[in-house]
């Protein structure tokens, strides 16, 4: 029953609500979803803010919030990490700018996945780097990378970093052990970096699909930068609070040392809410896959039965990739905006014939939304 519950976020300043404020267009874009964050985070802040003094707090220090995410990926991965190989960060966003100025050299080039979501995209270019695009390939009903054109530019010595989303965003796939070990062999033999931005891994809705942490691999021996984040699972990305896993100490100084002075801490309610997520929510996240299958489920089946869209199923995130370019029409976003649904326009991520939908909503919400692709013009 939680997550049906709709809350009017009108008032609220959110982003997502805010793009279309005025217009009947139902915002299903940015990748924050619909849903009241678990209470035992919100009984962490509020014990928090109770407190009554929210002064400096070092995230390296927040024992609890650091031995939270030890738990969490000990229990979610089997991966045994060690506090001191977190770093943490406002968002996976600076995290990967870090990463480029740690890593690269202006006229540098860094490949990246595509499609990607935007602010991964601009990365290089903020950084005075060549973007190198690699591509997604339709292989049995499912996205992979275009591992042929990964090996190609992964051979040109002014490639110094691939910055690679899994599960992949907006595609929605997870790397299988086969492909992860295929990347970690391509960027080992030609000296590149790999940044693997984590942040929906533990949003796995395949049944028998596991989440495989790029800085687990073995072949890495450690030295590749790892994020993630509690904020797209638990719906707390307005809190800012992320953390780089990454194990190596001399990749983990420099990292640090790119950040340092421009990159301000997490903020001690972020940690806050970290650590109530990591120890206290399981129950709650079983729930919310079980709910966001059934939700991916549902539009899967009816946006494959519309004229002229088309989607693969999404084994991850809550997130649809959809096809738009059966439409017949100039842009499938103005086409869907048209019709009272604001998704993300995949011009943004690399693709003017797709569009993405965040089901992240109560079932009505969605149903909602196909009802208004159905009814006529």
């Amino acid at each position: 029953m939680q997550f049906d519950q709709i809350i009017d976020r009108s008032e609220s300043y959110a982003y997502k609500w805010l793009k279309y404020k005025g217009q009947d267009i139902l915002p299903m874009w940015v990748a924050d979803t619909e849903f009241k964050c678990p209470e035992p985070i919100l009984q962490a802040l509020h014990q928090r803010v109770t407190h009554g003094l929210l002064g400096y707090t070092l995230p390296a220090q927040h024992e609890a919030a650091n031995q939270a995410v030890v738990r969490w990926l000990q229990y979610q991965y089997g991966w045994a990490i060690q506090a001191e190989w977190i770093v943490w960060t406002p968002g996976v966003v600076p995290a990967f700018n870090v990463v480029c100025k740690a890593i690269c050299q202006p006229g540098d080039k860094v490949m990246v996945q595509v499609p990607n979501y935007p602010p991964l995209l601009a990365a290089a270019k903020l950084n005075q780097l060549e973007r190198v695009d690699i591509g997604s390939v339709e292989e049995n009903g499912r996205w992979t990378l275009d591992f042929a054109e990964l090996e190609k530019q992964a051979a040109d010595p002014k490639c110094r970093l691939f910055i690679v989303c899994n599960p992949m965003n907006p595609v929605g796939s997870v790397l299988t052990a086969a492909e992860l070990q295929r990347i970690a062999d391509i960027c080992q033999q030609h000296g590149v970096m790999l940044c693997s931005d984590e942040i929906h891994c533990d949003l796995i809705l395949e049944e028998g699909v596991k989440h495989l942490p790029a800085g687990n691999l073995a072949t890495f021996e450690g030295k590749v930068i790892t994020l993630m984040a509690a904020s797209k699972t638990f719906n707390i990305a307005g809190l800012g609070a992320s953390f780089a896993i990454i194990e190596d100490r001399a990749l983990r100084q420099k990292f640090s040392a790119a950040a340092q002075g421009i990159v301000p801490w997490v903020n001690v309610l972020g940690l806050t809410a970290t650590e109530a997520a990591f120890t206290a929510c399981d129950e709650w996240h079983a729930q919310l896959l079980d709910y966001l299958r059934h939700n991916r489920d549902y539009l899967y089946s009816q946006i494959n039965q519309l004229h002229g869209l088309r989607m693969l199923k999404p084994q991850a995130t809550f997130l649809a990739w959809i096809d738009g370019s059966g439409l017949g029409v100039e842009s499938p976003q103005r086409y869907f905006e048209s019709k009272g649904i604001g998704p993300s326009p995949g011009a943004d991520f690399g693709d003017k014939n797709f569009v993405r939908i965040n089901f992240g909503c109560p079932r009505s919400q969605l149903e909602r939304a196909i009802d208004l692709i159905k009814a006529s013009p």
